[in-house]
């Protein structure tokens, strides 16, 4: 494994980082501010030995991993300095974003013209609402830097303006097990993709991730 490349520093994102990179013998990528607010969470012993392995990026400044052309592009999320990635090779395009709050048209531009679009759907709002969470929490998860609900993705794919529909493979993605469930996932995203205009049509696969299963490997 060549890099480990960390979107923001919440702890469901990196929490095992330190491990991988001594199992691994790798290197992480990540922004200085990410990497701070790391640091900040982790035991002294523990940064230290991590503080030796770590590249750092800024968003909208591309950089390269092998033969792998990255972009950042930041994302509104309650984080340090949050980003979502596109990632080119071989004349491929995979664009990934997860953990933001709404989708501001600089995002929607990163994500046009991708093979692989991989979104989060987060949420659904009327299960946030009756759900588990404790107040608070439900207000940072539904505010413009918590989290996409079905709702929300489900409006940026029916529109053709937003989605351009090229992508062979949609994957939706950081779904919550308290607060949504994969076939509303599917339900809300496939009743938006049918709405799309005729001359827009999506010719794509839609997949939906699980937490407790990998998808199999795409072919791009």
């Amino acid at each position: 494994m060549d890099a480990i490349i960390i979107s923001h520093e919440h702890f469901d994102h990196c929490g095992g980082l330190p491990q991988l990179l001594r199992e691994w013998n790798s290197v992480a990528w990540l922004t200085e501010e990410a990497h701070s607010g790391f640091l900040r969470a982790l035991p002294e012993s523990t940064a230290k030995k991590f503080s030796g392995r770590v590249e750092h990026f800024r968003a909208g400044e591309r950089f390269t991993v092998g033969d792998l052309e990255i972009t950042p592009f930041a994302v509104p999320h309650d984080a340090a300095d949050p980003v979502g990635f596109t990632v080119r090779a071989n004349g491929v395009k995979v664009a990934i974003v997860t953990d933001l709050g709404y989708l501001p048209e600089l995002v929607k531009q990163h994500l046009r013209e991708a093979d692989c679009l991989i979104l989060e759907s987060n949420h659904d709002l009327d299960m946030l609402k009756v759900g588990p969470y404790p107040w608070f929490v439900k207000q940072r998860v539904m505010s413009r830097t918590g989290h996409l609900s079905n709702h929300v993705v489900g409006e940026y794919l029916a529109d053709p303006e937003s989605f351009d529909g090229q992508a062979r493979y949609l994957v939706l993605a950081h779904i919550s097990e308290h607060n949504n469930n994969p076939h509303l996932v599917r339900l809300c995203a496939e009743e938006a993709l049918d709405r799309r205009p005729e001359g827009a049509r999506f010719h794509g696969q839609l997949f939906i991730t699980s937490q407790r299963t990998p998808l199999a490997a795409f072919d791009l």
